[in-house]
């Protein structure tokens, strides 16, 4: 038996996609990017390769209540044929206050990508283009709630 074989094996009946781990963006300047996203969130990213004082390839950040990964890539290492504007999958990030966050996104040098949009049921979305041109997505998200809520319970 193959380790393909055993890896099959071993996860047939699984869920299929069981949870984000990292979000991958590009930036050209990678540096740049380090310093905008730690303003942003607040951290420094706890992983760069290569490590100082050579400049940067990949940074990553963990976030957020579930320690989910935002990583920022040398857009040279892009797969061959990625677009070179905002394209794509929007990722939304659950914040607590959509308009609050999109003005520190904005006032940061952020483009408005969509306007914030009621969604109904308490819903709520935006994003913006980031200075890198990776489309950031914000969401106030009533669900993301009530699973957080019951996953402290437990």
């Amino acid at each position: 038996m193959t380790v393909a074989d055993k890896v099959c094996t071993a996860t047939k009946g699984a869920q299929m996609l069981r949870g984000l781990t990292t979000v991958s963006f590009y930036a050209a300047d990678v540096d740049a990017a380090k310093r905008w996203y730690t303003e942003l969130l607040g951290v420094e990213p706890y992983f760069i390769r290569p490590v100082p004082p050579d400049p940067p390839g990949y940074i990553e950040f963990r976030i957020g209540d579930y320690q989910h990964e935002l990583g920022v890539i040398d857009s040279r290492y892009a797969p061959t044929g990625s677009a070179t504007g905002p394209v794509g999958a929007v990722i939304f990030w659950h914040v607590d206050d959509v308009t609050a966050t999109l003005e520190k996104l904005l006032s940061m040098g952020a483009k408005e990508h969509q306007v914030p949009t009621d969604r109904s049921e308490g819903f709520i979305t935006a994003s913006v283009v980031d200075p890198f041109g990776n489309i950031l997505g914000i969401m106030y998200n009533p669900h993301y709630l009530e699973v957080l809520g019951s996953t402290r319970k437990a």
